[in-house]
């Protein structure tokens, strides 16, 4: 059987190299810095393994274009709405073109904060105490009533965002008004979810492995925008530190959580453990940051997977995945 699948992915892969591969990146959402970051990286990647790669940014070039140019295959960089989302999955689909990473379905449910909170509680899958605000129903709302139901702390997160964009905490009704406030300037819907006070762990998945796990240590108040692009403070630990039953158990769960929303592919789970010591999932990412420092290509490494290796078996998975 090892001999079977070896040949199978080495005719896949000779397959692929014949293949002409659209690194798509850029696009209009509010992540297009990092994307464009993303798609520069993953085309360089891709290049050093012996692939025909074009880049192509989707806030500049219609996807029709795809066909006129005769591409055969999309790697999908782009981060955030238009790309993450299930839109572009769609339109993919529509064109007939092959596509890394989720499916329609899977991007759409996985971006929705609020509905993969749902999913994730209808699973009995550990998260967080939360409430969703509509925009339309906001004046109605008691924030103190809100706030005390959550602990008297929360997490204010729009629905639809990545990259800790809109997010905020909140302890007070001023504040809070403040955070949804702002939240409601990227999204109509917004999650808000009890404070968790702990450490934050992510557990990149390629294919049905779940990686070494990830643990995030910031100054900052929560790992936000900041920590993640901009703060020279920001810490990466791995090995996470956890024993290797508590590694074992994050890694199942983070699985459970992918498949949960219908993820495919690859991509990462975020999720913190609360000062009980219990585990609570935060989100599923089906196109996180895939710059040579972000945290799937570091989980990657301490798997022993070069940055190179791991784009070229995320694009063997699109093969795979897709029949």
């Amino acid at each position: 059987m090892v001999k079977a699948s070896q040949s199978s992915s080495a005719s896949s892969l000779a397959q692929l190299k014949q293949e002409k591969i659209a690194v798509l990146y850029g696009g209009t959402s509010a992540e297009r810095e990092v994307s464009l970051n993303s798609g520069q990286a993953i085309a360089k990647g891709l290049q050093y393994a012996g692939f025909d790669v074009t880049l192509i940014d989707t806030k500049l070039v219609p996807l029709t274009d795809l066909l006129t140019q005769k591409i055969d295959r999309v790697f999908i960089a782009l981060h955030g709405r238009g790309g993450e989302d299930g839109c572009l999955q769609g339109a993919l689909e529509y064109l007939g073109i092959p596509y890394t990473g989720s499916t329609v379905l899977g991007s759409s449910l996985s971006m929705d904060k609020i509905r993969s909170k749902q999913i994730f509680k209808a699973c009995d899958l550990p998260t967080a105490p939360f409430a969703v605000v509509d925009k339309a129903h906001f004046e109605e709302l008691s924030l103190e009533s809100v706030l005390a139901d959550l602990g008297g702390k929360v997490m204010v997160k729009p629905a639809n965002e990545g990259s800790s964009i809109g997010m905020a905490q909140a302890q007070t009704v001023e504040q809070l008004g403040n955070a949804l406030i702002e939240a409601f300037g990227f999204d109509h819907e917004v999650l808000l979810e009890a404070w968790i006070d702990g450490p934050e762990y992510t557990v990149a998945i390629l294919g049905d492995k779940a990686l070494p796990a990830i643990r995030m240590e910031t100054p900052r108040e929560f790992y936000d925008y900041e920590a993640k692009y901009q703060s020279t403070s920001t810490q990466y630990h791995c090995p996470c530190g956890l024993s290797e039953a508590d590694e074992s158990e994050i890694k199942a769960l983070s699985i459970k959580a992918f498949n949960a929303t219908g993820a495919q592919g690859w991509g990462r789970v975020d999720l913190m453990r609360n000062s009980l010591g219990v585990w609570q999932l935060l989100e599923v990412n089906t196109v996180p940051g895939m710059t040579e420092t972000s945290l799937v290509p570091k989980a990657a490494d301490a798997f022993g997977l070069s940055f190179s290796e791991l784009v070229t078996q995320i694009l063997l998975l699109s093969v795979k995945d897709k029949r």
